[in-house]
């Protein structure tokens, strides 16, 4: 047994956040929208080229404010996968939509994008493509779906930050987009979000909304001699502290991405033997995608039991994990959504992967020890 545990994730820090954070209390302001949430909204503008960044406490509040912006309301449908983290559903069940399940692909797990056209209704008003692990949904395709058809297109890019598809940053393709800055993601602030506002025409709705509804950022920028109530909405913004955290992780995100990048890469390396021997899969990377290394999963051969090999890993004291159990077969998806077709590659997939500890620091003597266990456990376990 490896003698210190190996975590599935370890946050990283750079050094500067304290420092930021101390300089964030000494200017006096630690509400939201101070300079640090400027400089870390300016950054995401210029790395992604999005009309408008706006920071959230959360990418949930992110993607809470999608349906706000688009007038979503009750009797409403939006489709998406069922394969993805709850916040992408409740998002829009806050406002009486609909999600609408469609299966993933067999190759990058994301949406199917061949699928979609099928679930859209006259009731259709947006579709929501998730980058599942940092890995584009096919974007030129959802996007001629959409335009034929009237509806949003608007990102869960919540893994995606320093991805892209076709050169063009994850979450700056559709109308709106949404990333996360939780301490499991590759840029982090321990918490938070951020909008992409990619529809010029959408972005002074975006900041009222933002604002609990009001113009209190127009009224700060003098545009305005008072502020008032205008539209629905909430206090969606982060903290300065929050925001001073993660401009020191924004500072380092190149040399960050780099690292995941080389870890990530040593794994795909060291299992391939074990791919060629039939023992699992490896994610594939389409050519015209850049991914940000978020996360390194396999897919167990069916004879595999996953439970048990999971098991057997912890044992061993490696804390690799499986990740989404479908929405559309929880009680709350049940009761709020509905599924168009089967959904077989869905429930294929999510009963076959493992996700493997990746974090900045993590060694190649602990990767390589990743590699042996693993193999040993997948040579000697068969399905019960």
């Amino acid at each position: 047994m490896q003698q210190t545990p190996i975590v599935f994730n370890r946050p990283y820090m750079t050094g500067k956040e304290l420092y930021y954070i101390a300089e964030a209390h000494f200017g006096g302001m630690l509400a939201g929208d101070g300079p640090f949430t400027k400089r870390c909204n300016a950054w995401l503008e210029q790395k992604t080229g999005s009309s408008k960044a706006l920071l959230t406490h959360s990418c949930t509040a992110a993607l809470e404010m999608m349906p706000l912006l688009l007038d979503i309301k009750a009797g409403d449908e939006v489709i998406m996968p069922s394969f993805t983290f709850v916040s992408t559903a409740n998002a829009f069940v806050l406002r009486g939509a609909t999600p609408v399940f469609v299966d993933i692909r067999e190759d990058t797990l994301n949406i199917d994008e061949r699928l979609i056209e099928d679930a859209i209704t006259e009731r259709t008003k947006a579709i929501v493509p998730v980058h599942y692990a940092g890995v584009s949904c096919e974007m030129d395709t959802i996007l001629q779906i959409a335009k034929k058809h009237g509806v949003a297109v608007v990102e869960d890019a919540a893994q995606g930050v320093m991805s892209s598809y076709k050169g063009q940053a994850l979450g700056s393709i559709g109308h709106l987009g949404a990333y996360s800055f939780h301490e499991t993601k590759n840029v982090i602030s321990g918490e938070g979000g951020a909008l992409l506002v990619n529809d010029s025409a959408l972005a002074m709705r975006a900041e009222i909304i933002r604002e609990k509804g009001t113009d209190r950022s127009r009224f700060f920028r003098g545009q305005v001699d008072k502020y008032t109530w205008q539209e629905v909405g909430s206090s969606f913004l982060p903290g300065e502290v929050m925001a001073a955290f993660l401009w020191a992780q924004l500072e380092e995100a190149e040399r960050i991405t780099q690292r995941r990048m080389q870890c990530w890469n040593y794994y795909h390396e060291i299992f391939a033997p074990l791919e060629t021997e039939g023992l699992l899969r490896r994610p594939i990377i389409p050519e015209h995608c850049t991914h940000n290394a978020h996360m390194y999963y396999i897919l167990l051969e069916s004879t595999k039991n996953r439970t048990d090999v999971l098991s057997k890993l912890k044992d061993a004291g490696i804390n690799a994990v499986f990740h989404y159990i479908p929405l559309h077969s929880s009680p709350a998806g049940r009761q709020f959504g509905r599924v168009q077709g089967e959904l077989a590659m869905t429930i294929k997939q999510s009963e076959c992967l493992i996700r493997l500890p990746l974090w900045v620091e993590l060694g190649i003597g602990e990767q390589e020890y990743i590699l042996k266990t693993l193999k040993k456990i997948l040579n000697d376990t068969t399905k019960i």
